[in-house]
This record gives C-alpha cells, sequence and structure tokens, in this order.
C-alpha cells in the first residue's frame, strides 16, 4: 500500500472513499512482492498494480465491491492450467491480497491516513495490518515510527477481549520496528496476546524508509552514466571526488548531491546504513586504498571499485599493507560489475548496477535462458529455510 502513498494520500486529503487491495504473500513466482497495491475510489479510477496484469480485472471487482459492502476481504489467486484464459497467475505463482475499504467514518482510516501522510513526505514509517485472525481485527492496522512511537492498534473494539491484551500492541510495535531498522516489507506470525501465546494471528508489515543511498566516488564520464541510472533505480545518489574543477552539478545535473572532498574523509562524516552502495571509479592508490580501507569496515550493502585486472591486484597487495584482513578484503567487487562485455560509459553502468541488483537480490549474474533456477529471489525466505532469521519474521523482502 506504502508504494502508491503519494497518489492514496492525496485522495484522503481530498475526502475521497477508496478501497485498497494489498498482497500480503506470495508462493512460487510472481511479478510483485508483499505490499505492491491496487485502489479503486468511488468514482472507478484505479492506482496501482498486483500482479502486472494477470488478476487485475478481477482485484478491481473486489476493491469495488468492499466499497459497497464496507467489509474487508482475503483472497487468494493462483494458476489455472485448465482454462487459459481462466483469472489466475499465468506466471504459475500463487498470491494472497487483502482488500479493504477504507471511507470516512472507518476506525483504520485514521492510521491509514497517518502511514500514508508519512511515507508521502518521504519519512520513516511502518504499518502492520492483521491479514489472518479474528474476522474483527481484520485489516486493522498500527502505525510505528522510528523512536519507537505508535498509533492505532488492536485493543479497542474487539468483541473476542483484546482489550484483555494490551501487550499485543507492545509487541507488534517492536517487531514492526525491527521491519522499519532493515527497510523490509513481509508478514509477521504472532499470538493474540503478543509474543507467541493464544491465538495465531498474521500481520503484514510494511515499511516506508527514505531512498537507499547510492555514493559514486570518481567525477569522472562513467560516474555520470552510474549517477543516471542509480536515479533509476531509485537511489538517493551522491558524487564525490576531491577535484572541484571535475566535481560540480553541471556535470552531474541528475545527482541529489555534489561534494568536493577527500573521498575517505568524506565517507567519515557521512552517514551510510546496511543498504548503501559505494562505488568507487577512481582507480587511483592515492584515493582508493584510504576510501576503501574505511568503507570495507563499514556494514554496507556494497562496495565496488573500477579498475584493470592488474589494477585490482595492485590495490589489494596496497590494502593488505594498510591492515585490511582478508575476510574485509572478500566483500569487495573488484574489478567492479557483471561481465556483459561493456565498454561505454552507460554499458559500463548498466553492468555496475546489475551487479548491486543481483548482489541485493540474490540473483547469480547468469542468463536466464537454459537455468533452472527461480526468476524472482527471495533473499529473506532463503536465510529463513536456512534457520537464520529472526523467529517469527517470515516471507520479508526488501
Amino acid at each position: 500500500m506504502l508504494d502508491i502513498a503519494e497518489e492514496l494520500h492525496r485522495w484522503v486529503e481530498q475526502g475521497r472513499d477508496f478501497a485498497v487491495a494489498t498482497v500480503v504473500a506470495v508462493a512460487g513466482s510472481a511479478p510483485r512482492r508483499p505490499g505492491a497495491a491496487l485502489a479503486v475510489d468511488t468514482d472507478g479510477t484505479a492506482i496501482g498494480s498486483v500482479s502486472g496484469g494477470c488478476v487485475e480485472g478481477a482485484v478491481y471487482d473486489l476493491c469495488a465491491q468492499a466499497l459497497q459492502d464496507g467489509e474487508p476481504v482475503l483472497e487468494r489467486f493462483g494458476y489455472s492450467d485448465e482454462d487459459a484464459f481462466a483469472i489466475g497467475l499465468t506466471c504459475g505463482g500463487t498470491i494472497d491480497i487483502l482488500v479493504m475499504p477504507v471511507r470516512s467514518g472507518d476506525r483504520a482510516r485514521p492510521v491509514l491516513a497517518s502511514a500514508l501522510s508519512a511515507a508521502a513526505r518521504g519519512e520513516a514509517a511502518a504499518v502492520a495490518r492483521i491479514v489472518s485472525g479474528p474476522a474483527d481485527l481484520l485489516g486493522r492496522g498500527l502505525l510505528v515510527r522510528p523512536d519507537g512511537g505508535y498509533e492505532g492498534g488492536y485493543d479497542d473494539g474487539y468483541e473476542g477481549g483484546f482489550g484483555a491484551h494490551p501487550g499485543l500492541d507492545r509487541t507488534v510495535a517492536a517487531e514492526a520496528r525491527a521491519f522499519l531498522d532493515a527497510g523490509r516489507t513481509g508478514t509477521l506470525e504472532i499470538g493474540e496476546q503478543g509474543s507467541r501465546c493464544g491465538a495465531p494471528l498474521t500481520l503484514l508489515v510494511e515499511s516506508s524508509v527514505p531512498p537507499p543511498r547510492m555514493i559514486v566516488f570518481g567525477a569522472i564520464d562513467f560516474a555520470s552514466a552510474l549517477v543516471r541510472i542509480g536515479k533509476f533505480l531509485g537511489y538517493h545518489v551522491t558524487v564525490c571526488d576531491a577535484r572541484p574543477v571535475f566535481t560540480t552539478a553541471a556535470r552531474f545535473p541528475e545527482a541529489d548531491e555534489v561534494v568536493v572532498e577527500w573521498p575517505h574523509t568524506y565517507l567519515e562524516r557521512t552517514s551510510v546504513d546496511a543498504r548503501t552502495v559505494l562505488c568507487v571509479l577512481t582507480h587511483d592508490a592515492k584515493f582508493d586504498v584510504p576510501l576503501l580501507r574505511l568503507a570495507l569496515r563499514l556494514p554496507v550493502a556494497y562496495v565496488g571499485a573500477m579498475g584493470s585486472r592488474r589494477t585490482h591486484l595492485d590495490r589489494n597487495r596496497r590494502l593488505r599493507e594498510a591492515g585490511v584482513t582478508e575476510r574485509q578484503l572478500a566483500r569487495l567487487r573488484s574489478p567492479i560489475g557483471l561481465d556483459l562485455g561493456a565498454r561505454t560509459p552507460e554499458e559500463t553502468a548498466l553492468s555496475i548496477a546489475s551487479e548491486i541488483i543481483a548482489n541485493r537480490r540474490g540473483g547469480s549474474g547468469v542468463p536466464l535462458t537454459g537455468a533452472h533456477t527461480p526468476i524472482h529471489h527471495d533473499v529473506m525466505a532463503e536465510r529463513t529455510r536456512a534457520g537464520r532469521t529472526p523467529a517469527g519474521r517470515i516471507g520479508s523482502v526488501a
């Protein structure tokens, strides 16, 4: 739902009633992940998508019906091999979709309005909605902010007695904040009394966070192409170089920031997180070594460095001499990018972006033709199967 927050926030501000359908779970291959949404207002206007076209018509009808009935509904869509024109996902997967009316006077509207407002302003926030459990709670939400504060909840207005379990709101808020800290959207299994006690509930936790950062070091022509593709992928892009004659806003008009400073000095003072990608295009030892010595110690998503294989070997030698460990050095993607045979700055930028995406999503980088690997990777689900995800968090995606 938060993926179309800007448009939905305008609808709320205009006082429109609407229904929003949100993907809450995916099994097998499917084009959209949990959190993807389609909304329909009382005039029949539709925004967003839940399946890339496979089931949009049927979901549109469910939204229209929910607006009339005023009741949320959870619906499953899957592939039908008996009738090629039947409603279903031709890609072979199944998706669960929560369809929820958002009308004036509905008790869930204020919480959703606050979540949409925060997301539309680019603020960090998470909304946790119950997608499986008592009918009276279906669709009810709780908004969680980075400082741990929250609004809304599940204790009031439930005939089954949730008011006797005030710990539920606190537990969900703590779990949702963990999703928010990681910038993840996914499902959460929890007991009705909080923690793992009581009848099971399933919640969808949607996180809205500021765009991840891409920091490009080296104000060269390859950097200009990488800035453009970084913006296309939704990154907040910074270009940094110590040479003022090259490091200008005129040369990088699409960058969010252009910084004239020694790269390692800038990296020491700027904020990075687990989603940040660092692309070192300077291929000059006086810049590279102090910068990479710091970068490889930071908890960022990706560190890549440009250069020939000879440059790579020489740089690795210098980094070892500077105290970089083998474990730290193993994080370095160098020479940067996937082997696409790239030559031009634009092709090279595509190569780098492809490696960043593969690293983020767990892709192999090999051609899909003839491969027997999944098209859509779910890194968190794979970690869950391997026993590396905290209990209670399933199906999360970045």
